[in-house]
C-alpha cells in the first residue's frame, strides 16, 4: 500500500470546495464534480480497483436481477455493465417482503477473480453467501453458501500472507442494551468456501454502538483497519474506525470517532443518513470512499432511497507527542468533515455527464440491464420476441400488494423532477385483468395507472395503494386499441396522462400526493427507492392473456442536483 501524498495543489483543491460547501452547489467553481454520484436507490455502496478500473455493487433488496455492477475509470461517471445475481438460481427471493433479500453486498479482487459475498434475508433467516466471476461484467457463479456464519454485511478481506478472512456482524450473546452488535472475523478456506479456525469477537463500535454493521478492514503500513457502520441507517448513521497491530486484534478506538457522520447537523440537514462506506486507494496512492446518503425533500422524503456519494479522504499521522507510537487515521472529507455535493474531479482531463434518461424501444432479443422485476420470477412471463419491437408482459394473478410474484417490469427513478412515456396495447376480457404504466415503492406503497373492463366497457382508472389498501383516484371510460401512457414526478407529486397518439394528453386525476411512497419519518422507511414500470395482473384469476408495450422512455425534466439544492435552500429561506 502507498502512502497518501497529499501536497499543496490537492490541499488547496479541497480548501476551495470546503470553502463553499454545499449552500454553494448552484456556483461550480474550476473542475468539479456533483454528488451522488450513482443517484436514485444505489444503498450500501462497496468498491474496489482492479488496475485502472473501479467496479461498484450496491444492495438490491427483493428486487431481480440483483447486485448491480458497475464500471468506472473517473470514480465520477458509472455505468452499468451486470448484474452479481442474474439468475433466479442464485438467491431465494421468490416470496421475500419488501426490504428484506439482499443486503449489504462487498466487492473485492483478488488473483485476478472477482468476489461478491453478500446477505440474503429471508424472514430473519439470514443466508450468508459468495459468487466469483473472471470478469466483472458476468457470468458470476453459483452461490457458495457460508456454512455456520451469523449476521449481516459480511465482507472479504485479502490478507498478504495469503490468508482469507470472512468479517461480519452478529447480536452477541451478552448484549449489554437493544439493538448492541458485535463485529466477527474468521478465517475462510477459498478453495472450500468454509470457514475455518477461531472465531474472534473484534469490536461494538464506539458511541453507544448501536447496530455495529457493514464491516470492511483495510491494511496499510502494518496496521489494520476495521471501518464500520453504527446508529442505524436513519438519522443516526454514523462511520467510526479501529485499529490493531494484529488482524485477529484486539483493536483500539480511534479517539476522533466517527470519522464520518451528519447526526451532528440536525433533521433539517439536505444529506442525512450518512454512513455505511468503503474505501479504496487509487494507484497514486491517493484515496476515496463511497458511502451512503440520503437527499431529503422538504426535510423529511427520501423518495429516491439511499444513494452513493463520493467522498475525498486523506491520512493523517496523530499529534500526541507523548505516545510511544502515532497512529496514522483517514480523515473523510478534509476541512469540512461532511459529505458535500461538490468536489474537485478525482482525475484531471475528465467531465463528469450529465443524467441522459433512459429509453428502451425493445428492439433487442433481451431486456436491457437497467429493467428489474419485484422478486426473481418463478417462469419467464415477458417476451421481446413474441412481439418483435415490443414488451409483451403475460399476465399473472399476482397483483400489488400480494407478497408473491406479479408481472411488473421497471426502472429506478432518479430524479426528483422527470416524465416516463409509453404505448400500451391491451384488450382486457375481463373486470379482473389491467395492465398500464406504474409507480412503487413497495408492495403497500404504489400509484397505478391502468386500463380495465370487458369488452363492452373498458376504463382508465388511477388507483393509489395506501399502507395496502386500494383507493381510486380517477376512473376515464375509453374505447379499444392503443394507449399512451404519461407520469409526470415533481418531487413529492405525480401527474398521470394519457393520450390516443402521443401528441394531446389529458389529464387522469391531477397531481397525486406521492408522501406516502416515502414515509415522513425516516423510523418507518424502506430500504428501497421508487420504481417507474410496466405492470399486467390479472387479480388472482387465471388468464393467457396478455399486454404489449411499444416503447419505455424515461427523462429528468431538470438540472437535477442544481434544482433540488434551489428548493432546500428556499425552503430554508422561509
Amino acid at each position: 500500500m502507498h502512502s497518501c501524498q497529499f501536497g499543496r495543489a490537492a490541499f488547496l483543491a479541497v480548501l476551495l470546495a470546503a470553502a463553499t460547501p454545499w449552500a454553494a452547489a448552484d456556483e461550480p467553481t474550476g473542475a468539479t464534480f456533483s454528488n451522488p454520484v450513482i443517484p436514485g436507490f444505489a444503498p450500501d455502496p462497496s468498491i474496489c480497483r482492479s488496475g485502472d478500473d473501479f467496479y461498484l455493487v450496491n444492495s438490491t433488496f427483493e428486487y431481480f436481477p440483483g447486485v448491480p455492477v458497475h464500471h468506472s475509470r473517473d470514480l465520477v461517471n458509472w455505468t452499468l455493465i451486470g448484474h452479481a445475481l442474474h439468475d433466479p438460481s442464485q438467491a431465494d427471493l421468490s416470496m421475500v417482503k419488501s426490504s428484506d433479500g439482499i443486503h449489504a453486498p462487498t466487492i473485492r479482487c483478488h488473483e485476478g477473480r472477482f468476489y461478491v459475498i453478500t446477505t440474503n434475508n429471508i424472514e430473519g433467516r439470514l443466508v450468508n453467501f459468495v459468487v466469483t466471476a473472471e470478469d466483472p461484467a458476468g457470468p458470476w457463479s453459483e452461490p457458495h453458501v457460508i456454512e455456520g456464519a451469523p449476521g449481516i454485511d459480511p465482507s472479504l478481506f485479502f490478507d498478504d500472507d495469503g490468508r482469507t478472512w470472512y468479517v461480519g456482524n452478529h447480536v452477541p450473546p451478552d448484549p449489554e442494551f437493544e439493538g448492541q452488535a458485535e463485529i466477527w472475523l474468521q478465517e475462510l478456506d477459498l478453495e472450500r468456501m468454509a470457514l475455518t479456525g477461531e472465531r474472534h469477537f473484534l469490536w461494538r463500535g464506539c458511541c453507544g454502538g448501536v447496530w455495529a454493521e457493514g464491516p470492511h478492514i483495510y491494511k496499510r503500513d502494518g496496521w489494520y483497519y476495521l471501518l464500520i457502520s453504527e446508529g442505524g441507517t436513519s438519522y443516526d448513521h454514523a462511520l467510526s474506525i479501529a485499529i490493531s497491530r494484529e488482524i485477529t486484534g484486539p483493536y483500539q478506538n480511534n479517539p476522533r470517532n466517527p470519522v464520518l457522520t451528519h447526526r451532528q447537523l440536525g433533521y433539517d440537514h439536505p444529506i442525512t443518513g450518512v454512513g455505511h462506506a468503503d474505501l479504496v486507494e487509487l494507484q497514486d496512492g491517493r484515496w476515496y470512499a463511497v458511502a451512503l446518503g440520503w437527499r431529503l425533500v422538504d426535510g423529511v422524503h427520501g423518495i429516491l432511497g439511499r444513494e452513493t456519494f463520493l467522498v475525498p479522504v486523506v491520512w493523517e499521522t496523530e499529534r500526541r507527542p507523548w505516545k510511544e507510537e502515532q497512529w496514522s487515521m483517514p480523515v473523510f472529507s478534509p476541512l469540512t468533515g461532511r459529505v458535500e455535493l461538490q468536489y474537485p474531479l478525482p482525475f484531471g482531463g475528465t467531465a463528469q455527464s450529465e443524467p441522459a434518461g433512459f429509453a428502451d424501444e425493445f428492439s433487442s432479443p433481451e431486456l436491457g440491464l437497467e429493467w428489474n422485476f419485484r422478486r426473481s420470477p418463478a417462469r419467464p412471463f415477458h417476451s421481446l420476441t413474441a412481439k418483435p419491437g415490443s414488451l409483451r408482459l403475460q399476465l399473472q394473478p399476482g397483483a400489488i400488494g400480494d407478497r408473491e410474484r406479479y408481472s411488473f417490469a421497471g426502472v429506478r427513478q432518479r430524479d426528483f423532477r422527470f416524465e416516463s412515456t409509453t404505448r400500451m396495447e391491451f384488450s382486457p376480457r375481463s373486470d379482473d385483468e389491467e395492465a398500464g404504466l406504474i409507480v412503487i415503492q413497495n408492495d403497500r406503497s404504489a400509484i397505478m395507472a391502468t386500463l380495465r373492463g370487458g369488452p363492452g366497457e373498458r376504463r382508465l382508472q388511477l388507483q393509489q395503494t395506501l399502507r395496502g389498501e386500494l383507493n381510486t383516484i380517477a376512473v376515464q371510460a375509453v374505447e379499444g386499441g392503443g394507449l399512451y401512457l404519461r407520469v409526470e414526478g415533481n418531487y413529492l407529486t405525480y401527474r398521470f396522462s394519457w393520450s390516443r397518439d402521443g401528441q394531446n394528453w389529458q389529464s387522469l386525476g391531477g397531481d397525486v400526493d406521492g408522501t406516502a411512497l416515502s414515509p415522513a419519518t425516516l423510523g418507518g422507511f424502506n430500504y428501497t427507492g421508487v420504481y417507474l414500470g410496466l405492470y399486467a395482473s390479472s387479480n388472482g384469476e387465471a388468464t393467457d392473456n396478455h399486454a404489449d408495450f411499444d416503447f419505455f422512455r424515461y427523462r429528468p425534466t431538470a438540472a437535477d442536483r442544481d434544482d433540488w439544492y434551489h428548493r432546500q435552500r428556499q425552503r430554508q429561506v422561509h
